[in-house]
């Protein structure tokens, strides 16, 4: 058994977004994600307009975890947690879920597979930069940069509209 002290923690950063059940499906996905990672750093949840599909609108947040599992890893069990809350795999990339979890940075990883990191929509989505700005705002993005702060300081608000929302979770009882 490999000695504990031995085993490096990275840092990683998830998007969480649901528009199916919201609520249900938001509170769900963060009990599972804490159960998988332990504790959890969380941003505000803001309700957000569908990008690229009309739909109902969206619950999103970011969470902050620390980890020992690869990228790999971390990505399986994220599609583990959206298929156990119905996410559907195959449904058009713009469409309405149940639970939509990604990973955005793990590290400072600069990576394009599994899967690309840093995640491109960090620079271009709202609903993703301000949670990332909140729970993150002087860590700097690997290929740009600048601060999450910064980035978010010099996005045009205009183009997509997202406002904060009520809403409380508390990790599960164990």
């Amino acid at each position: 058994m490999p000695d504990r002290h031995s085993v490096s923690e990275h840092q990683i950063y998830i998007s969480v977004g649901s528009n199916i059940e919201r609520e249900t499906h938001t509170q769900k996905g963060l009990d599972a994600l804490f159960n998988e990672f332990g504790a959890l750093t969380l941003s505000r949840v803001f309700e957000s307009e569908a990008i690229g599909f009309k739909g109902d609108t969206f619950y999103n947040l970011v969470v902050g975890a620390t980890t020992t599992r690869t990228v790999s890893q971390v990505c399986q069990c994220l599609k583990d947690i959206e298929h156990e809350n119905g996410r559907v795999r195959g449904a058009e990339k713009f469409s309405s879920r149940t639970l939509d979890l990604d990973l955005l940075l793990y590290d400072k990883l600069v990576i394009d597979n599994p899967v690309e990191l840093p995640r491109g929509e960090i620079l271009y989505n709202a609903f993703v930069l301000q949670p990332l700005a909140d729970i993150a705002p002087i860590e700097k993005h690997p290929i740009v940069d600048e601060t999450y702060a910064s980035l978010w300081q010099a996005f045009d608000k205009q183009t997509q509209r997202l406002w904060p929302i009520p809403f409380a979770w508390s990790p599960p009882a164990a």
